[in-house]
């Protein structure tokens, strides 16, 4: 892979993929979206595919691929929708993949041949509702009574925690106190159903209604002591590491999304006629696309850099957080656009425009906002702390 250019494996996934959202996702998605149903159908049909076994080795179940061809697959669902998108993101990159990077022998055999298949989701409890972007503030504690931790706590707008096929939570929380005073933040693994573990109602959301999302509560919550997922006390750097890496898929998310407004805005040009003529042939719609598909092709670049970074091996912190923050605005300011062009159509929830409008604001919040983007980008220039 180059920063330029798809390997012949990686091209076939992409257009595999493409053809899948394109003939099984976009007919029946807006459906989902408006009864706010979950799509289980069409994860199961994604599970088939391979795609949640995407980045994982064939020993564990999975496809054998790397991280990029996650993202190529999340940028081509993200052209037709972003809630299908992100119930793979969030179960690959948040639900399997702290398990795999950190967890035992014992737990990768146990849950990830199940998570990459798609027959279970993962999910990964770490925002609170007092915490958000400050997620050294962790609130939820875990403490060692007889060989079993005993959680308890709140976690806030958790993905794919309350499915009919969620098997598990990971959950950050305190588990005691560093010599300096600071708090030890570890992570433990919760399967779903375990007393003391509620999932509350689903949220109502103003976009992403076809993807679940809930407050996770944990009263008196035991679970073995060999349920800690990697070192004690490692818990935050973990979940740094798993945020770089999902901030490069949530960036090929965006361009998808981005993408998808340029295709919706093309096709309605083209059709759409006004005082006579194609509205595509006044210079005005054209300029306004233009923009759109140069946002698309600049943030699609520099997630396919990050991701080039992060497969040799070399830092890609920077570059992660250029990707979120350049492909998220892309997204958010293309569907805006996309919405003008349609006018008064782009504000009905029938047509994909008005479902990307709705979908892209989360995509400058979640996974690190565009503030905290920026904050990354300055100290790794060097910039005071």
């Amino acid at each position: 892979m180059t920063s330029t250019a798809l390997s012949a494996e990686h091209e076939e996934l992409r257009r595999t993929v493409e053809a899948f959202a394109r003939d099984e996702v976009a007919p029946v998605i807006g459906d989902y979206y408006e009864r706010e149903a979950f799509p289980y159908e069409i994860v199961a049909k994604m599970g088939r595919m391979g795609l949640f076994g995407l980045p994982f080795p064939e020993e564990h179940g999975g496809m054998g691929g790397d991280y990029f061809a996650l993202c190529l697959a999340l940028e081509e669902l993200a052209r037709a929708d972003s809630s299908v998108a992100i119930t793979l993101e969030a179960g690959v990159s948040l639900g399997a993949m702290p398990i795999y990077r950190f967890g035992s022998d014992e737990q990768r055999a146990t849950w990830l041949p199940r998570l990459c298949s798609g027959e279970a989701l993962g999910a990964f409890g770490l925002t609170e509702p007092g915490g958000g972007s400050d997620a050294g503030a962790t609130r939820t504690t875990a403490r060692l009574e007889e060989g079993r931790w005993v959680v308890d706590g709140t976690k806030c707008f958790i993905t794919n925690s309350g499915t009919d096929i969620t098997a598990l939570v990971t959950v950050t929380a305190v588990t005691g106190r560093k010599p300096d005073g600071r708090p030890e933040i570890s992570t433990i693994l919760v399967p779903s159903g375990t007393p003391g573990f509620t999932v509350g109602q689903k949220y109502s959301k103003v976009g992403w209604n076809a993807s679940d999302t809930r407050e996770l509560v944990f009263q008196d919550c035991r679970v073995p002591e060999e349920n800690l997922v990697g070192e004690r006390g490692r818990g935050y750097a973990q979940f740094l590491r798993i945020l770089d890496e999902g901030r490069v898929a949530i960036a090929a998310l965006s361009v998808g999304l981005a993408q998808g407004c340029v295709d919706e805005s093309l096709r309605y040009a083209g059709e759409r006629e006004a005082f006579g003529s194609a509205i595509g042939g006044y210079q005005a719609i054209q300029f306004k696309i233009a923009d759109m598909e140069a946002r698309a092709h600049t943030a699609r670049l520099a997630y396919y850099e990050a991701a080039r970074r992060m497969l040799a091996g070399e830092p890609f912190k920077k570059e992660a957080a250029i990707a979120k923050l350049v492909a998220s605005n892309a997204a958010m300011d293309n569907a805006r656009d996309a919405t003008q062009v349609f006018g008064g159509y782009g504000f009905m929830n029938e047509y994909a425009v008005g479902r990307f409008y709705r979908d892209a604001k989360i995509l400058e919040v979640g996974e690190g906002t565009s503030e905290v983007q920026k904050m990354l980008i300055a100290r790794e220039l060097g910039l005071p702390a």
